[in-house]
């Protein structure tokens, strides 16, 4: 029997273009799969909404706030209707920034040392010692990130006129090093992409612009480096209690003194349980490196759903 699938993109988020995007994407790659599927733009009227579609499945493809953090989770546990990617509260921790890392660093996971501040006191003087970075605690995709550079004179000042990225922010020592990325499914874990962008580092636009980043998979790295990144995104899938399909990024300081010192090389800056599904997405990617194509992949992720999460 076909299946209705009700597939919710859009949103009322900052990153409510890219979630158009992939919702369609995926949309389009179900239909082929042979799926029925409605394509809900999700609004307030969220309920009324999925009544009216009336689906078999639910498949969340929406980004950021009310689409990863735990918020529209609660809403489809009370519908009761199976539903894909992470339930409620590891939506809710992964989403926020400090308190999920705090977690990943009680079992091991080396993540920045960081913490949480007024918008507009980070705005007025420096929180810690540059270099530093600045971001949302619960946004993704780069969006409103700042980078103080080592030397500058004051903080970011424009952080004070961004609301949009509430009034607590997180700031962390900035992590260099090359860009790492790796996919977890069906407990395993994908591959290893490293994220090379054009423009110096892995912004907005790098992520979702044409050309705006070059991805190498597998990464062109040691088999211990592979190793411990694959390892330590399933422990943090697992530590969280991820369902689906996420990502997890991460930094590689090439640079480190002692270069027997793997662990302390390499840094987790954070989990995705809503990876982008667009065309520059690196999901798919990794994907298609083990041999499933774009539509199977959003089938598998349709077969995983489950009710409650």
């Amino acid at each position: 029997m076909t299946q209705r699938i009700a597939v919710l993109k859009g949103g009322m988020s900052p990153e409510r273009d890219v979630s158009l995007v992939s919702g369609a994407a995926c949309a389009e790659a179900l239909r082929a799969e042979g799926f029925d599927v409605t394509e809900i733009d999700v609004g307030h009227n969220i309920w009324e909404q999925l009544h009216a579609a009336d689906p078999d499945v639910i498949f969340n493809a929406l980004h950021g706030e009310w689409g990863e953090d735990g918020r529209i989770q609660g809403v489809l546990d009370l519908f009761g209707a199976p539903y894909t990617h992470c339930g409620v509260m590891a939506s809710a921790l992964a989403m926020d920034k400090h308190r999920s890392k705090a977690v990943l660093r009680d079992v091991g996971i080396t993540v920045p040392d960081g913490t949480l501040a007024a918008r507009t006191a980070v705005a007025q003087s420096h929180p810690m010692e540059p270099p530093y970075v600045v971001k949302p605690n619960a946004q993704g995709s780069s969006v409103g990130v700042y980078i103080v550079r080592d030397g500058a004179n004051g903080p970011a000042a424009e952080v004070a006129e961004n609301e949009a990225m509430g009034e607590m922010v997180l700031v962390e020592e900035f992590i260099p090093g090359r860009e790492l990325t790796v996919s977890v499914m069906d407990g395993k874990a994908l591959a290893v992409t490293e994220i090379i962008p054009t423009s110096g580092w892995y912004d907005y636009e790098a992520k979702y612009a044409d050309g705006g980043s070059r991805h190498e998979v597998p990464a062109k790295i040691s088999q211990d480096v592979e190793d411990l990144c694959k390892t330590w995104a399933l422990l943090a899938h697992e530590t969280l209690g991820c369902k689906g399909v996420t990502r997890s990024d991460f930094r590689f300081n090439e640079i480190n003194n002692d270069l027997n010192d793997i662990v302390n090389k390499i840094v987790m800056l954070e989990l995705n349980t809503q990876p982008g599904m667009t065309p520059t997405s690196l999901v798919p990617e990794q994907a298609a490196h083990v041999g499933m194509s774009f539509g199977q992949l959003c089938r598998w992720i349709v077969e995983d759903a489950s009710w409650p999460r």
